[in-house]
């Protein structure tokens, strides 16, 4: 690392931009939804246009995870993480001032790149700033963060979008991402890897071509077909990119942007299994709730934001007080545990029924609430605890990669399951059956939150049967797929409890990760991951 020591408070001042940075690039993946109608009209643009405002800040976001962590590493860490920032609020500002529709979806995907980079180097720059009980509670804050931010996008984008324009959503991050660029330049300090390696330009461009084919066959599957032949065309490409990518990151050794031997360190693998998995299993379910409360409930994005403050306070508070256990308790004990919590939690929107009101989520979301305030915290911690600190940014960059998998994933399949569950329960019922032929697509646009307008579009007669019939199918099949997402948590779960494990955490990693009396461990390297330099690893240490 750079031998510069830390200005006066300047870690506090470090988690302080990075907490500014992940909350303005994750609530632009939910703020944007509430606006949609208002962008729509402004431009009037297809639903397809409309679907790629959200798909390629998605896209953009998923695609240079990994590699944004490995240059940091190799170039410094403050360094890559401001150019980020400066690409994310001059995307912000095109977005705002954009003119049409095609010019606001590639601004979002640019956007998107930029806040790939702030994502992934993010926790990297708060490992190397606190350490023992501080770095816990750093990372408790950082988890709270990263909920909250996902939990206030429907109230934050519903009042500028109601208060202001839709372009405020995007114009609000100028201002904000230009006074915390201030303060890091100001700041912050730099840190890189302790000996100087070549940037591995052709593992980047192979690894973010894999993954932009991965993420977006993903996106597009359900419009396209998931047998069609591009999104086929996409799966396959993407997978012999994957196998190229492991040939070539093998013949690289010690210059490789990704460790390949890592596969061998069980704590890693598990961790990078349970972020996928909690990723798949929580977004989803909350785009699908939120959509529950707007669509069925209806009620305004702001009104939404409000009735969802008791699973954003629950997860706050839950953030913080992980924060303080992660170096106190087993990590493995807070991962299996938060799973846990969260299938509960998803399980119990079974008490939602076509006629309760929106307090009957109050068990879920306390639940949900609970589980990614515990999650959030010793996750970040561990993406990087795995590693010698000159790794960290490659290490956060390849959590993080699997957790945008994880949310494409999660997105794309339960949101397929989802509609066809409603269409299928609606289809069935007999004011579906007085439908005839159309009765499926009628029920695709209910699951799409567009039953109000299908309504209005039928005979009156049918009206007040149509509309019970809609509600009943939307409740019912979010039940069934609430369900389906709580069994994938608790096999998350099974699988926190099993592969975490202190001993595969790196030497200096280890006394902080809630190590019990008693416990042996080795340093990663030892324990079977080649190409980690003890020197390298003793060099970085020395210089903080």
């Amino acid at each position: 690392m750079s031998g510069r020591t830390t200005p006066a408070g300047g870690r506090g001042w470090t988690l302080a931009v990075v907490c500014v940075a992940t909350f303005m690039l994750l609530l632009d993946l939910t703020v944007v939804n509430v606006a949609l109608p208002d962008i729509r009209d402004a431009f009037d643009a297809s639903f397809t246009s409309l679907q790629w405002v959200l798909d390629a800040y998605a896209l953009g976001l998923a695609a240079v995870l990994l590699t944004a962590g490995s240059l940091a590493d190799r170039l410094g860490r403050k360094r890559v993480f401001n150019v980020g920032f400066v690409v994310f609020v001059l995307a912000s500002l095109a977005c705002g001032l954009a003119n049409d529709v095609v010019t606001l979806s590639l601004s979002r995907g640019v956007q998107g790149l930029g806040g790939a980079v702030l994502f992934a180097v993010g926790p990297a720059l708060i490992g190397q700033e606190f350490q023992g009980d501080d770095r816990g509670k750093a990372f408790g804050i950082f988890g709270g963060v990263v909920g909250l931010s996902i939990a206030f996008g429907p109230l934050i984008g519903g009042a500028l979008t109601d208060g202001l324009s839709w372009r405020w959503i995007f114009l609000v991050n100028v201002p904000v991402g230009l006074v915390a660029l201030a303060v890091s330049g100001l700041r912050m300090r730099e840190s890189r890897a302790g000996s100087a390696v070549a940037v591995d330009w052709w593992g980047m461009v192979i690894f973010t071509g894999a993954l932009t084919l991965l993420v977006l066959a993903l996106l597009r599957g359900e419009a396209e077909g998931w047998g069609s032949a591009p999104i086929v065309g996409m799966f396959a490409a993407s997978a012999v990119l994957l196998v190229v990518f492991a040939l070539v990151e093998r013949s690289r050794g010690e210059r490789a942007m990704f460790q390949l031997a890592l596969f061998r360190n069980t704590t890693f693998n598990g961790v990078s299994v349970v972020t996928l998995v909690c990723a798949a299993a929580t977004m989803s379910a909350i785009f699908l709730l939120v959509s529950y409360v707007q669509n069925v409930l209806a009620f305004s994005p702001w009104q939404t934001g409000l009735r969802f403050l008791p699973l954003t306070g629950t997860l706050f508070v839950a953030a913080a007080v992980a924060g303080s256990l992660t170096t106190r308790v087993p990590q493995r004990l807070l991962m299996g545990t938060s799973l846990a919590l969260i299938a509960l939690g998803l399980g119990l929107v079974a008490l939602t029924g076509p006629d309760t009101a929106w307090t009957a989520l109050l068990p879920s979301m306390f639940g949900i609430g609970l589980g990614m305030g515990l999650f959030n915290p010793p996750r970040a911690s561990l993406s990087i605890a795995v590693v010698e600190p000159a790794k960290a940014g490659m290490a956060s960059g390849i959590n993080e990669t699997f957790q945008q998998v994880g949310v494409a994933i999660g997105i794309a399949g339960f949101g397929a399951a989802f509609q066809s569950r409603v269409s299928e329960l609606f289809a069935t019922s007999a004011a579906g059956r007085r439908l005839g032929a159309s009765a499926h697509e009628f029920g695709e646009a209910v699951a799409a939150g567009g039953g109000t307008e299908a309504i209005g579009r039928a005979p009156r007669a049918m009206a007040p049967a149509l509309e019970a019939a809609a509600r009943t199918a939307f409740v019912d099949g979010l039940t069934d797929v609430m369900f389906v997402c709580a069994a994938v948590a608790l096999a998350g779960s099974l699988v926190g409890f099993l592969f975490i494990r202190t001993r595969d955490l790196h030497e200096s990693a280890r006394g902080e990760a809630g190590n019990t009396p008693g416990g042996h461990g080795v340093p990663l390297g030892e324990a079977g991951t080649e190409g980690l330099s003890a020197a390298e690893s003793v060099r970085s240490g020395g210089e903080r």
